[in-house]
């Protein structure tokens, strides 16, 4: 993807759309869409999404295919809620040991001592503007307590 794909400004994409144009967000774009969260994360925003990479979700297993079932789809939703701060939050803003709440209702926490981190995630690739908020691409994916 070139640095004006990504670029924010005037018709940029919005987060759903931008992940879907990322050959890196296949998982999580099926993840969102099978969670119902489509809609929502096309909607108005602004939003930060703390963004898997397919590389990400591969290393949890086979839990992935689990979760796609429809019979899981609350356990998927809290998951993806979990990546999800309301509000958008560039690279800039984050403040470290931060504990920030997240759309699914529980906390993350912010650490910025060897890079930028959310829980023990890396985030990847900072900073990729959509019209309706920023995605953060991180290397693993967060889970919220009692999920999974």
């Amino acid at each position: 993807m070139t640095g004006a794909a990504l670029a924010g400004g005037m018709g940029a994409k919005d987060i759903v759309d931008t992940a879907a144009a990322n050959d890196d967000f296949e998982t999580l774009v099926a993840a969102v869409q099978a969670a119902g969260l489509v809609e929502t994360l096309k909607g108005e925003g602004p939003f930060t999404v703390f963004a898997p990479t397919d590389e990400a979700f591969a290393a949890i297993g086979t839990t992935v295919e689990e979760l796609l079932k429809p019979e899981n789809k609350d356990a998927l939703t809290a998951v993806l809620t979990y990546h999800v701060v309301a509000g958008k939050v560039m690279s800039t803003d984050l403040v470290d040991d931060a504990s920030v709440a997240t759309v699914q209702g529980q906390n993350i926490t912010i650490d910025l001592d060897n890079g930028a981190m959310v829980n023990d995630a890396n985030v990847v690739t900072a900073d990729i503007e959509t019209s309706n908020g920023v995605i953060h691409v991180i290397d693993k994916v967060i889970v919220p307590e009692g999920i999974m």
